[in-house]
């Protein structure tokens, strides 16, 4: 029996060779974009997943109450780890560490003998390794950090700087970064963490360094500054936790600030660590996704890209039925059971999809390497037997959904009136088949659409007026021995040729301002809590990125008090949040000591377009980390050759590294350009793979007309009317996909924009455009069909039977 359906099924593959190929090729690309998909999906539910304790493993938020909202934190008290540890006996451990963020711009420049390396640093206390599972290569951290001034260094450093980890034990480094410069004895090295670890970082210094610096912040518990984590005891409740962690913080704050300002002071939760990555956005102090919503949304698009083919397959299966029906009577008038005709165009449709896999997996393996320059991953196609589990399952998947139909279809054929040649199609079947083209053209327009409207986001995102200027401005650290003769480098370049104008600034302007809540001002209420952007700048800064002042000055040499930290520069908004006239002249509080207003500059976007724009203080600093310079037009390579030459004079040869200011600004919206493109090719091929099915039909319709084709032409019908007969039923099908599927766009679009502080418009053409090109594509996929078999001789088709 095998041997007999096997010898059937290749028959028919020979007689039906293009539904064959139109087939594996719909079915191949969907495996193709589900496999890639199913490897990015994958790595990313992996972020942070390969701690030993991950299911005891939580990061402490803390939401704080703003005059605007809720702002949920990562930051909290630095008393938090020890009381934790101290007082809740359902905690196994709690650390505090000082990420890199808060280390001076989180690089420094790690020394040996002759070497220089940049290298990224954190401080941890002696609970660290209890909670997370970071491999040591060399030392052990049972005797963590036996000192002040021994660290810790990753492999990929020590083998830079001393060849090998066993040859870093002992050994010294010298470190340059800000106030933590000095030399430190290296008393353990640590496996690289892997990829997928959001925590990177290449040395750890001892936490006691950070404490002796800002113990006044430490011991303070209406501060924060490091991150705390904590590991629980198996078996508590995360949720019953929860609620004791906010009650213990209450009590704390109480006996710090007093129960009249308890209701502005924040409040702290638990949020797995194994889930801070997925699930790192909050809305005014509720969990409102992340990047846990592109894994959902690729999800989707896989599930539909499966979809999508199966329905070309059903549906060219259910065409081409007619062709089948004497088979299937004969078997069954010999015996055959309806159950062994259903297996037997199961396991075809199965096998069809494992050949399709075999392609798929070809197609992989060469688009892999593209993939990964989109998605900014390594992504390999490595045979584990989680990956051959998942993608046997997933054809399996594929093939059963594909044949199931038409399989049920098929087998219910009645063996008299098929030997007879009395059976016809029944109605239902038809509209299935119609019902089915509607669903697959509907996901296309939805997809089209969506990709519009990333597309028109991003590019309102890179062309938006942000209050300043960011053309032609490179950025780089002050490193090395910069710390020591800042100003006498930027007064240098300052001089190059091909240099319009420099300056130096504390913080960044693509999201990292830094922010207070320590400023007062007479009209302010009791207990009110507003956070200011806090942006600190050098001379010329200002001028450099263009903002524009609305009143007063900017800082400027030509007068004396500046550098007596008494001015301060608001945006509008401050003015408008204070509720202040004639500002100018004016004073403000800012922790504790007073400041005079001396200008008023024109609102700027200091951090994403994600978050409204908000008030915000400019600072005199002349030590910024940052140094932007403003290279005139034409000669920029030269301009920045000259600018390199004079950093490694004055850094003692250290590499320059630099970026333009423009580029900083667009890695903010890394991830929706990588949506964007991915989302044009899905889109492409989602649309590709329906006309495949559609190109199908129309082929397979007009070889079932042939002979009424002929009639009609030998009566003298035209071919152009001919087109228009054949071309119209399908047509209407995707007209009807159409009228569900953009109002659908508009909510999916409209939900995403939502994110968006500032966003654009919904206007009807990006939905008119969508439907013009789903047509398009559709008309000619049908009309090279509909034109080809109406231009066909009639007599070849009238001179058979």
């Amino acid at each position: 029996m095998l041997r007999h359906n096997l010898l059937l099924f290749f028959r028919n593959i020979k007689k039906n060779k293009n539904i064959l190929f139109i087939n594996i090729a719909g079915l191949s690309t969907a495996l193709a974009c589900v496999l890639l998909i199913y490897l990015w999906v994958n790595d990313e539910l992996k972020v942070d997943s390969f701690h030993q304790n991950k299911n005891r493993l939580f990061q402490v938020m803390m939401n704080t109450p703003l005059a605007t909202g809720v702002e949920t934190e990562e930051y909290t008290p630095g008393l938090l780890a020890k009381t934790l540890n101290e007082e809740m006996p359902e905690v196994e451990a709690a650390t505090a560490v000082i990420p890199p963020q808060w280390f001076d711009g989180g690089q420094g420049i790690a020394s040996a003998e002759d070497r220089h390396f940049k290298a990224v640093g954190q401080f941890i206390d002696e609970d660290y390794f209890k909670l997370f599972s970071w491999k040591m290569i060399s030392g052990n951290t049972s005797g963590v950090l036996e000192d002040k001034q021994s660290i810790f260094i990753s492999e990929k450093l020590a083998n830079k700087l001393f060849s090998k980890p066993e040859n870093a034990i002992g050994k010294t480094i010298s470190w340059e970064r800000g106030r933590f410069s000095g030399i430190y004895t290296v008393s353990g090295v640590f496996k690289d963490p892997p990829e997928n670890s959001t925590h990177q970082f290449e040395i750890l210094f001892n936490y006691l360094l950070f404490y002796e610096a800002y113990e006044d912040n430490l011991t303070n518990w209406g501060n924060s500054n490091p991150s705390t984590f904590v590991l629980l005891k198996e078996g508590v409740d995360s949720k019953a936790f929860d609620q004791k962690i906010e009650d213990l913080a209450k009590e704390k704050y109480r006996k710090t600030v007093g129960e009249k300002y308890l209701e502005y002071i924040g409040t702290l939760f638990i949020q797995p660590v194994s889930e801070r990555y997925l699930y790192s956005k909050f809305e005014n102090g509720v969990q409102a996704g992340g990047r846990i919503t592109y894994v959902k949304l690729f999800s989707v698009i896989a599930i539909f890209m499966l979809l999508i083919a199966a329905i070309n397959f059903m549906n060219l299966s259910t065409a081409i039925a007619s062709k089948r029906m004497k088979e299937i009577g004969i078997k069954k008038a010999v015996g055959a059971r309806q159950r062994n005709i259903v297996w037997q165009f199961i396991n075809e449709s199965v096998f069809i999809a494992f050949l399709s896999l075999c392609v798929a997996l070809l197609m992989v393996a060469i688009l892999l390497p593209e993939f990964n320059e989109i998605t900014g991953k390594h992504l390999s196609l490595s045979f584990s037997a989680e990956f051959i589990l998942s993608i046997i399952l997933i054809t399996l998947f594929t093939g059963l959904l594909s044949g199931s139909y038409p399989a049920l279809y098929l087998s219910r054929f009645r063996p008299v009136k098929v030997l007879k040649g009395t059976l016809s199609s029944p109605r239902g079947e038809a509209w299935t088949r119609k019902g089915l083209v509607v669903f697959q053209f509907t996901v296309s327009v939805v997809l089209i659409v969506s990709v519009l409207i990333v597309y028109k986001q991003i590019e309102y995102t890179q062309n938006k007026n942000l209050g300043y200027s960011k053309e032609n401005i490179i950025s780089f650290k002050k490193e090395g021995k910069l710390n020591e003769n800042l100003v006498s480098f930027v007064n240098e370049i300052r001089d190059l040729p091909g240099v319009a104008i420099a300056s130096s600034f504390q913080h960044d302007l693509v999201g990292d301002s830094g922010s207070t809540s320590g400023v007062k001002w007479d009209g302010k209420k009791a207990g009110e809590r507003v956070e200011f952007g806090n942006i600190e700048v050098d001379y010329n800064l200002m001028e450099l990125l263009d903002m524009q002042m609305i009143a007063g000055r900017t800082y400027s040499e030509e007068f004396g008090t500046d550098k007596d930290d008494k001015n301060i520069i608001l945006n509008e908004e401050a003015i408008k949040v204070m509720g202040l006239e004639d500002p100018v002249g004016k004073t403000i509080t800012l922790w504790g000591k007073e400041r005079q207003i001396i200008g008023v500059v024109k609102n700027f976007h200091f951090r994403s377009l994600y978050e409204k724009l908000g008030p915000c203080m400019v600072r005199f600093s002349p030590e910024g980390q940052n140094i932007l310079v403003k290279l005139e037009t034409g000669s920029e390579e030269e301009t920045i050759n000259r600018i390199s030459e004079a950093y490694g004079a004055f850094t003692g040869g250290l590499p320059f590294e630099y970026t333009y200011l423009d580029k900083d600004y667009n890695r903010l919206y890394i991830a929706e350009q990588r949506v964007s493109v991915l989302s044009k090719y899905f889109a492409s091929l989602a649309i590709l793979i329906s006309c495949l099915g559609l190109f199908g039909l129309a082929a397979y319709t007009a070889e079932r007309k042939r002979k009424e084709i002929g009639i009609r032409k030998t009566l003298g019908q035209a071919s152009s009317q001919l087109t228009v007969l054949l071309s119209a039923s399908f047509v209407k099908l995707v007209v009807l996909s159409l009228v569900i599927g953009l109002p659908l766009a508009y909510l999916i679009g409209k939900n995403w924009l939502s994110g968006f502080a500032y966003r654009i418009e919904l206007h009807p053409w990006y939905f008119v455009l969508a439907g013009i090109i789903t047509l398009s594509i559709a008309l000619i996929t049908i009309s090279t069909q509909a034109i080809r078999a109406a231009h066909k001789n009639p007599v070849d088709a009238l001179r058979e039977e």
